[in-house]
């Protein structure tokens, strides 16, 4: 019996090496060649703030991307003045995060289990579909990876306007469901993944760190 599979993306299916911190640096290499930053001075600014840091909170008026965007940008000022940027040239510099981490050519890469289990799940029948916790432009970057011919539906918070665990962004995707099909959740976020999924009725499979790989969870699936 086939079904659908939940997926996470990043740090799941698809990586951006440094995420956030990555970022921001690649942005002042560009903009601020001598700026003699280090990615570490940049993490005590990045814990707090994203949406999907207050979960329970839903958040409709951030659908817009340049207002989930806007959103940001304090958030983004405040972790380049940390790193010791004047105010106004960090906000300037926030600005240009957007342009740099959507871009798919820029640091995102597929891990190398991501396809042949999609692929084996895909060849018995399944359905994937992403569930992520992302920025608006998540499907432009699946596009631009080239996973897309291997998912079947992209489901963004960014969009939806409700993070996992949000029980609202699991029903979101439980209503692609046909009659009497399984769902499973597969992520890399024990919490936000697995726990979430799990308190809306789906078994959930940890991967990365102290989970499997995406091969045997894909074999979990198959033998349920």
């Amino acid at each position: 019996m086939s079904g659908i599979v939940l997926w996470d993306f990043d740090g799941t299916l698809a990586e951006r090496p440094g995420r956030w911190r990555a970022c921001l640096v690649e942005v002042l290499d560009e903009h601020e060649p001598e700026h003699g930053v280090d990615p570490g001075a940049l993490r005590p600014f990045l814990r707090d703030g994203f949406p999907w840091h207050r979960a329970d909170v839903e958040h409709p008026e951030l659908c817009d991307p340049d207002a989930w965007w806007e959103a940001l940008v304090p958030l983004l000022t405040r972790a380049y003045e940390g790193a010791g940027l004047p105010p106004a040239r960090a906000a300037e510099l926030a600005r240009h995060v957007r342009a740099q981490y959507v871009d798919p050519t820029l640091g995102w890469r597929l891990f190398d289990d991501t396809l042949p289990a999609l692929t084996r799940l895909r060849a018995a029948g399944w359905r994937s579909v992403i569930l992520s916790n992302h920025v608006p432009e998540l499907e432009q970057i699946v596009d631009g990876i080239g996973l897309a011919p291997h998912v079947d539906v992209v489901l963004c918070s960014a969009v939806t306007g409700y993070e996992k665990p949000h029980p609202e962004a699991f029903a979101t995707a439980l209503r692609l469901t046909r009659n009497g099909e399984r769902v499973w959740m597969v992520g890399d976020n024990p919490e936000a993944d697995v726990a979430g999924g799990r308190r809306a009725g789906l078994p959930a499979i940890l991967v990365r760190g102290d989970g499997v790989g995406l091969d045997d969870a894909a074999t979990e699936i198959l033998a349920s």
